[in-house]
């Protein structure tokens, strides 16, 4: 065996050379290094290559031991992710000189800020005002009626502002608590706010962190960034060179990074070492001004603008500013119960989030926001395109930016335009984010609608509405999503749009459908029963009949749910199994597309513990189709009696009532019809029947109904 000799060190000759067979050169070759430079307009042949590719130009030479490379400098090898990376990112800019210094070598909680604001080239976005409404004492009282109220007038902006009555004026927990505001921590990211308009992924708590971590005293926003970095870096991302560009910042208390805060705006709009006395008294020109001044950053940056910032933190130290117990203070007691108390509305009456929610979600909780001058929430939208109900508590104000829902696929083309590597993975898309400009989105014709939020007042969000927002100083604000009636269409939209881009979904859309289903025909049976009117009943009375809301919402899912039982599978049989892995506060999601599997599911023996959606039943694995299982927690013929109890019918809402003490959970056929695997045969149960845990019993069976 001859020795092996490694490349580097082959002084090549051409005699010495090993040339593979079939590639001998019958012409003389020799390489030459490009010397000579000139201008070339892009897109010209003959033009030079760029940086990039004259380095990979070099490395392929590399892996080719018959070519004399050994005139260019040594390269080292360089992996196909790292050169995607280059070909996918946005043109490299010039670096540009820091404008903010944080910390120093005696503390870190200070900063020293040497730009200056330019108010000469003001970018200031001519934009129309969001609606604005100011309630009386008594709209006031029911949150969830007065939201639907100003729904039909504000709905067609995305955004609006709810200015409270005079007398609202609810105690601060970060104030009225001494400890909270002088001893809490919390930590911080860190934002350049010149670098905004590059890609990078969106920090969505609910898909990314649904699992709270109560036993880790760390802020759950540092936990968020984690996940998203983990998603930054997989393969999808590689391939557009992306990746989650943040930086932990330090921890503060309230008050300490409310000092910092000051520090840097009291800085930064400093003319001539010394503020500018009359535009700290404008109030809101002060705040055009402001707003001006983030634009020009995000659109001509001359510095590096480095902010901070707390968000998501509800599940961290600070928790909520609003009071959750009473001090046996009657003032105390009103604001613990109100439903404008974010801790109240997402599970109010008429709110049907519960309904859809696992142990393990945290999408009704609310999120705090600690934010200074620039400090952004860049464009984004709720998840399962919920409301959002927002709440500053003190400080400056925050500037809004609104897009109608009606416009949410509009946007999504604009970014595939901006950003045409994404065309490629666009199951990305849902996840990222960069601060487009409202002037630039408007020659698109998109709409954008402007909201100035005060201390103390609350700014909803609407159905697949696209905002964002930046503060204009310190400030301290909280939000949290819910789910009224009229939001049910667009919850099953998303939920199948969410599937097509294989997304996690934070709440079971078919189990708050279900269980909303069964809490109204349970409202209706008391009634009839015992010709008590209530409130309660009033309001699911005004969502059922046939053409109730919700009867057609769930009329629609149960067609949709017949016509994939009678295409994709065939149960002509059950065989009797244990459906603990299908408990009902557990979630189940499909393997292949992640949609949620509350009502219906596809297995195997092959595969245990994986399970998919009637629609990817073939690709859950390549055994026979009759050795599948097929998983319904209700038979086509109870939801359907259930629809027709909801759409009135006495017959339907008897037979409802008599069969919701004891029915089976799931039945489970692993036997298909050998005449057509495309044919449902669905024969009724007569397995034990077994308790379900969703069903409320009002009535006992003797009790009949009155007619």
């Amino acid at each position: 065996m001859g020795k092996k000799r490694s490349i580097k060190n082959v002084n090549y000759e051409e005699n010495n050379l090993s040339v593979p067979p079939g590639f001998a050169s019958l012409t003389a070759l020799t390489l030459k290094r490009m010397v000579a430079v000139r201008e070339f307009k892009p897109g010209l042949i003959g033009a030079p290559l760029s940086d990039s590719d004259i380095h990979k130009f070099k490395t392929s030479f590399v892996r080719k031991p018959w070519i004399c490379h050994d005139q260019f400098d040594n390269v080292p090898p360089k992996c196909d992710s790292e050169q995607s990376n280059v070909d996918m990112k946005d043109p490299v800019i010039s670096s540009l000189p820091k404008g903010v210094i944080r910390g120093c070598a005696n503390c870190h909680d200070c900063v020293k800020v040497t730009a200056r604001w330019h108010p000469e080239e003001s970018h200031l976005p001519v934009l129309d005002d969001a609606p604005v409404f100011r309630p009386t004492e008594e709209e006031f009282k029911d949150a969830l009626k007065y939201i639907a109220n100003i729904r039909p007038r504000a709905e067609n902006y995305g955004i609006c502002r709810i200015v409270p009555p005079s007398s609202w004026e609810p105690p601060c927990r970060f104030l009225e608590d001494k400890s909270t505001w002088e001893a809490s921590k919390f930590s911080t990211c860190v934002q350049e706010i010149d670098g905004l308009q590059s890609l990078y992924m969106k920090r969505k708590q609910s898909r990314l962190h649904e699992k709270r971590e109560t036993k880790i005293q760390i802020v759950a926003a540092c936990e968020i960034e984690s996940a998203v970095e983990r998603v930054a870096d997989s393969e999808e991302a590689k391939s557009i060179g992306l990746t989650s560009e943040f930086e932990y910042g330090p921890q503060f208390t309230l008050k300490s990074f409310k000092k910092y805060a000051d520090d840097f705006k009291m800085q930064y709009f400093r003319e001539d070492s010394e503020l500018n006395d009359a535009d700290q008294d404008q109030g809101e020109p002060l705040i055009a001004r402001i707003e001006g001044e983030y634009w020009r950053i995000i659109e001509n940056p001359s510095e590096e603008i480095e902010v901070l910032y707390g968000t998501n933190l509800g599940c961290g130290t600070l928790k909520s500013g609003f009071p959750v117990t009473a001090k046996n203070i009657a003032i105390y007691d009103k604001y613990v119960d109100s439903g404008w108390n974010l801790n109240n509305i997402p599970k109010v009456f008429g709110s049907l989030l519960p309904f859809g929610c696992y142990n393990t979600s945290d999408i009704s909780v609310p999120q705090l926001f600690v934010g200074m001058c620039f400090a952004s929430q860049c464009w984004r939208d709720e998840d399962h395109h919920l409301y959002s109900l927002s709440y500053l508590h003190l400080g400056n104000p925050k500037v809004w930016y609104g897009i109608p829902g009606r416009y949410y696929f509009k946007f999504v083309e604009v970014v595939k335009k901006l950003f045409p590597q994404l065309l490629k993975n666009p199951k990305l898309l849902p996840e990222l984010v960069r601060q487009l400009s409202p002037s630039m989105l408007k020659s698109e014709g998109i709409p954008v609608y402007r909201c100035v939020q005060n201390p103390l007042e609350f700014v909803v969000i609407f159905p697949g509405a696209y905002h964002s927002e930046f503060s204009c100083g310190f400030n301290c604000s909280e939000s949290v999503r819910f789910a009224p009636f009229d939001w049910l269409p667009h919850g099953q939209n998303i939920v199948e749009l969410y599937s097509g881009y294989c997304l996690k979904t934070s709440i079971s859309y078919d189990k708050l459908l279900l269980g909303a289903a069964t809490e109204a025909m349970s409202a209706q049976w008391k009634f009839l029963a015992t010709k008590k009117d209530s409130s309660n009943y009033q309001l699911w009375r005004s969502v059922i009949g046939k053409n109730g809301i919700l009867t057609r919402v769930f009329k629609s899912r149960v067609e949709n749910e017949g016509i994939k039982r009678k295409h994709l599978c065939s149960v002509p049989s059950s065989n009797n199994t244990s459906m603990d892995v299908f408990d009902f506060d557990s979630k189940r999601e499909c393997s292949i597309c992640l949609y949620d599997l509350h009502l219906s599911a596809v297995g195997c023996s092959c595969s245990p513990n994986r399970y998919t959606c009637l629609c990817h039943a073939k690709q859950l694995c390549s055994c026979a189709w009759f050795a599948k299982s097929f998983f319904f927690r209700h038979e086509l013929t109870e939801l359907n009696l259930l629809v027709g109890a909801l759409e009135g019918s006495l017959e339907a809402i008897h037979s409802w009532a008599k069969r919701k003490k004891l029915q089976p959970d799931f039945i489970i056929s692993s036997r298909i019809s050998s005449d057509s695997p495309f044919e449902l045969n669905v024969t009724p149960s007569n397995k034990s029947p077994i308790p379900v845990q969703d069903v409320v019993i009002l009535l006992s069976d003797d009790e009949e109904v009155q007619s």
